[in-house]
């Protein structure tokens, strides 16, 4: 967080990188804004800066009604605290930490105890997770009243409350209005609803963003009938826990957003299925701070002017990346991507959809953890493989991996070179991706080693260091420029 000084020189310039940096409140009008907001500039004496939007909540401001705070970038983790932290504030806003027990876990994972986590996130965001779990809660509430058809109720239990008596009293404590209200006032056109179709809500991002890059790579990777990947789109098939549905995603370069169209039948798990396509298209990226630091290196400084708001293609689904990077190990992506596809038909269910390209849900670990190698190795893939595969699937069934973003990579790695068949390259490009760790740095990758000059695995390490600590956006441009 800045300094309140060049916070209001910021808010001045309307400059878009800092949009998601800091909200600012106006004690005359007792509403919080975004730095982006095209109303009048307030004075600075009646200015109070903000890390968040649950600190300004806290503060009893509330959002504004032109600029939606519900719609900033996210910040994204530095350092441990700041790991942990977003840790606990992916969870809460994914719906997954929504009781003492969650809480514990994650402290777990940290070596640290529930009370000290619950001070980090205190001090890191200047809210209690409670408080932080209202607030994701309200401004997810927020964006389908002003942006989808989907009626008052199923909003309510979509956006993470028990019921809708409890709803509706948040709703009016905090902003001061019904929630029916905040709809009539809506400016966007939302259409009927309709409980088989499809609506379609915006994921804000901080640009630029190569959109086009995006789906070059991830087409390049897609798995037959579970993803489908055109020139302007992405769209896959979805299960999360019992719901199962569709996704198709556009861009929005003029909102600086990503557009996402979901089926109806997701909408129970929507705070879950946003917060995976945030980490699958690195939708929480500094790309202002990543290319002024790699711009300093005379290696990347071409490639990162060339190629403004290159991201690191992240993972919907930690297990079916990981699959497909051990597929992957030692052939073409052509040819891994052939088998993935096979791999998807023999052990993915069926799905219906309108698309004739997404017919399969991506394979469970639980249903390839009980498949023996032959099973595996029938589709063209190799014995040693199919044991790491095996591996891969038993360790996600267990609980002994998860590749949870914002967790410890370092901690996740070591899992993973622990499995038979993954090496150092593949746990570095999994963690890269799956963990969304952003100072991966896979050095016995050959195409690395040979667009930086042949070099070996350790030299290709030390030249590495003054990339730290965004290596993994530097790989990519290492791949796309050598």
């Amino acid at each position: 967080m800045m300094h309140d000084d060049a916070a209001y020189d910021a808010l001045g310039s309307r400059d878009p990188r800092f949009d998601g940096v800091f909200f600012v409140g106006v004690t005359s009008t007792g509403i919080y804004c975004r730095p982006i907001c095209p109303a009048k500039t307030p004075q600075q004496k009646n200015c109070r800066f903000f890390a968040s939007a649950e600190a300004a909540e806290k503060a009893a401001f509330r959002p504004c009604l032109r600029c939606r705070p519900e719609l900033a970038p996210g910040l994204a983790p530095v350092d441990s605290a700041h790991r942990i932290a977003h840790l606990v504030a992916r969870r809460i806003g994914e719906g997954l930490l929504d009781d003492g027990a969650g809480l514990e876990e994650v402290a777990a994972q940290f070596g640290i105890s529930s009370r000290q986590l619950r001070r980090i996130v205190q001090k890191e965001l200047g809210v209690s997770p409670v408080e932080l779990r209202q607030t994701r809660r309200l401004l997810l509430a927020k964006q389908l009243l002003t942006e989808t058809a989907l009626p008052v109720t199923d909003i309510a239990f979509a956006s993470g409350f028990s019921s809708l008596r409890r709803f509706n009293a948040a709703f009016r404590t905090h902003y001061r209005l019904p929630p029916t209200l905040l709809r009539r006032e809506a400016a966007e056109p939302r259409g009927k609803f309709d409980a088989a179709g499809t609506s379609m809500l915006r994921l804000s991002y901080r640009p630029p963003c190569d959109w086009a890059e995006m789906l070059k790579f991830l087409g390049g990777r897609a798995i037959r009938d579970v993803e489908f990947v055109t020139a302007e789109s992405y769209a896959r098939t979805i299960r999360l826990g019992s719901h199962t549905g569709w996704i198709r995603v556009t861009h929005a370069p003029e909102k600086r957003a990503l557009m996402v169209e979901f089926t109806h039948a997701l909408s129970q798990v929507l705070p879950a299925l946003l917060g995976r396509l945030r980490n699958l298209f690195d939708l929480d990226a500094r790309p202002d701070l990543i290319a002024s630091h790699l711009m300093k290196d005379r290696r990347l400084r071409k490639s990162v002017a060339k190629n403004p708001g290159l991201r690191v293609p992240g993972a919907f689904d930690s297990f079916e990346m990981a699959i497909r990077a051990i597929l992957g190990q030692q052939i073409t992506v052509k040819a891994a991507t052939t088998i993935a596809g096979r791999f998807a038909e023999a052990f993915g269910e069926k799905i219906e959809t309108p698309f004739p390209e997404l017919t399969r849900l991506s394979p469970l670990a639980a249903r390839v953890g009980k498949a023996s190698a032959g099973e595996v190795a029938k589709l063209g893939i190799v014995s040693a493989r199919a044991a790491s595969i095996l591996a891969l699937a038993r360790a996600f069934e267990s609980g002994a991996l998860e590749l949870d973003a914002g967790a410890d990579p370092e901690a996740d790695m070591a899992t993973l070179v622990a499995l038979p068949g993954i090496g150092p390259w593949t746990a570095h490009y999994i963690t890269m991706r799956g963990s969304r760790w952003p100072d991966a740095f896979p050095k016995e990758d050959i195409a690395v080693r040979k667009n930086l000059g042949g070099v070996s695995a350790k030299r290709a390490e030390e030249m590495s260091q003054p990339w730290r600590p965004w290596r993994s956006y530097a790989v990519m441009h290492i791949w796309k420029n050598p």
